[in-house]
């Protein structure tokens, strides 16, 4: 697997970093190169869950490459084919209805426009308080969507968020596996 390049873009669900970082440790230890993209509110923000220096130095040393950030930093990600696969987790509500709705003002937005163009895939781990409300009609857009494939994922809090949805991002690495061998959603998309 040395040869393949996975990006892997995190948007704003702050209180996923902790799950999601290792698994981007699991893709480098099975000998993908890791290319790390950052949405500008991820890569600067400080949180009750940590400080974006510390997550940012973190994602860089694990990776050992660069975090991509700005729009500028993203857009050659297209025309160089600097992908095999693109893993965008935690995808936000926000981000689902951008990509949904073709829009591409962020750097993980952008970096999903140029890496479609290559007609590759692009692998979403969802992470949402309204997956079951008004981004549903997003996720469904996607799930129909050519070269766009999903994390398996469950409902976190069923009582207190019923409308919650979570990828579980330990499936991560064997859906880039997976989608990357075959081409198929790896099943059961809902846990």
């Amino acid at each position: 697997m040395s040869n393949l390049a996975v990006g892997f873009a995190l948007c704003g669900s702050f209180c996923t970093f902790n799950k999601i970082i290792p698994q981007m440790k699991r893709l480098t230890q099975e000998g993908y190169k890791v290319i790390p993209i950052m949405s500008h509110t991820a890569y600067t923000t400080d949180t009750r869950f940590g400080k974006a220096k510390d997550f940012n130095e973190q994602i860089e040393e694990i990776c050992q490459n660069k975090i991509i950030y700005t729009i500028s930093g993203a857009e050659p990600i297209g025309p160089k084919e600097l992908l095999d696969a693109l893993v965008i987790a935690p995808c936000t509500g926000n981000t689902l209805g951008k990509l949904a709705n073709g829009i591409s003002d962020t750097s993980v937005t952008l970096a999903t426009k140029a890496h479609l163009r290559n007609k590759r895939p692009v692998i979403i781990a969802v992470s949402t308080n309204d997956a079951l409300g008004t981004s549903a009609r997003n996720i469904g857009l996607l799930m129909n969507s050519k070269n766009i494939y999903f994390v398996p994922m469950e409902q976190d809090d069923y009582i207190n968020k019923p409308n919650s949805i979570v990828a579980d991002f330990k499936y991560i690495p064997d859906t880039v596996r997976e989608v990357l061998a075959t081409g198929n959603q790896p099943q059961p998309i809902l846990l």
